[in-house]
């Protein structure tokens, strides 16, 4: 039998559900149960669904008369950074070769660290500059959701860069302690300054979009980490200028890298999780669960899964059980623009489903995906 399909498009209102629908519905703008983050809109025109197609992504037969719905809601665009990303990118990377002839020619460790690791935030500002282009990208028949994924690879691979780096970092200060030599303090102090001024600019650019966007976040924290670094550098410099102890160095090089790591390790945590589907750090499950438990005409739900398709974006499948059957577009439209208005998910897939017991659905249980 054939599935009807509805669409409703975050970018025109959805149509109005009919007096004896709406009356039961859960009001589309409730904003009690918000997430409290916004995922973006998608822009999905002659999207296909490919991998919506149960009958054949699953390999089993739904002939119940299924209403099949994707709903997009009213999210916004990611915001295009383009312009502090090129900026900080030209910034640090004049920076880091400044700081390598000048660390060398001071013969500090503390300078030469924080080269490498604003080396490591070049490197991660270019990725996170280049999934935010291709997450732009639209959708085609080999990627059918586009690239917004590489968002995710991307602060996945940032975290994992500023981790690396920051262990040797903390690995090559351990063995100054040792020799710890002559340190230039005033050249240290110099070019520290400048770092702080530099690093807290880029920082800045980014910070307004850290709570939308992990990408975003990742090259916020590296810059910040940076600013970090180069302030505890200045420290030092003028520690060292006054006192002579020049196992300053390595000693502030150690307790920043401690301190850049406790930083990162959200931004690891919650990149792994999107890289493996994880519902996003936030998202109420079980409230969306029980939102649509709640629908009127359901009499159980199953197959509900939750995910980020980007760093911006979440995206939800679930099967309604409605013995009385499809109810409509405007159910779909409503139920829709809810979960988007209530929980920031804008890309919903809804499949109706009748409970007929001579042909149950094969994705019921729990434990089958």
């Amino acid at each position: 039998m054939a599935q009807p399909h509805s669409h409703a498009d975050g970018r025109h209102p959805a149509p109005s559900p009919d007096a004896s629908t709406a009356a039961h519905l859960p009001h589309a703008h409730d904003h009690g149960d918000h997430a409290g983050h916004d995922h973006g809109e998608h822009g999905h025109e002659g999207h296909a669904h490919d991998g919506h197609g149960h009958d054949t992504a699953h390999g089993h037969s739904h002939a119940h008369g299924h209403g099949h719905s994707h709903g997009h809601g009213h999210a916004h665009a990611p915001k295009n950074f383009g312009t502090a990303f090129a900026v900080g990118i030209a910034l640090n990377t004049g920076f880091v070769i400044a700081e390598v002839v000048y660390g060398l020619l001071a013969n500090s460790l503390a300078l030469l660290a924080d080269a490498g690791h604003n080396l490591s935030d070049v490197l991660g500002l270019l990725l996170a500059w280049g999934a935010s282009v291709l997450a732009r990208r639209l959708p085609s028949s080999r990627f059918t959701y586009g690239l917004r994924s590489t968002s995710i690879l991307a602060a996945l691979v940032n975290a994992v860069l500023l981790l690396t780096v920051t262990g040797g970092i903390a690995w090559e200060a351990i063995g100054r302690f040792g020799q710890p030599g002559n340190v230039q303090s005033m050249t240290v102090i110099v070019i520290a300054a400048i770092g702080v001024v530099i690093n807290t600019a880029t920082a800045l650019m980014f910070m307004r979009g850290g709570d939308d966007d992990l990408n975003i976040r990742g090259a916020f924290l590296h810059m910040a980490g940076d600013a970090l670094i180069s302030l505890g550098v200045v420290a030092a410099g003028v520690v060292i200028m006054y006192t002579g102890w020049v196992w300053l160095d390595p000693a502030v090089s150690l307790v920043i890298a401690l301190l850049i790591v406790l930083g990162t390790w959200g931004l690891l945590r919650d990149s792994v999780q999107l890289a493996l589907q994880a519902v996003p750090q936030g998202m109420p499950a079980e409230k969306v669960r029980a939102y649509l438990q709640s629908l009127p005409g359901v009499t159980a739900i199953h197959d509900l899964h939750i995910w980020g398709m980007s760093t911006t974006e979440t995206a939800l499948t679930v099967h309604l059980v409605m013995p009385s059957g499809f109810p409509g577009d405007v159910f779909n439209c409503a139920v829709a623009d809810a979960l988007q208005s209530r929980f920031s998910i804008g890309h919903a897939t809804i499949q109706v489903e009748t409970g007929d017991l001579a042909a149950p659905c094969k994705l019921a249980p729990d434990h089958v995906v």
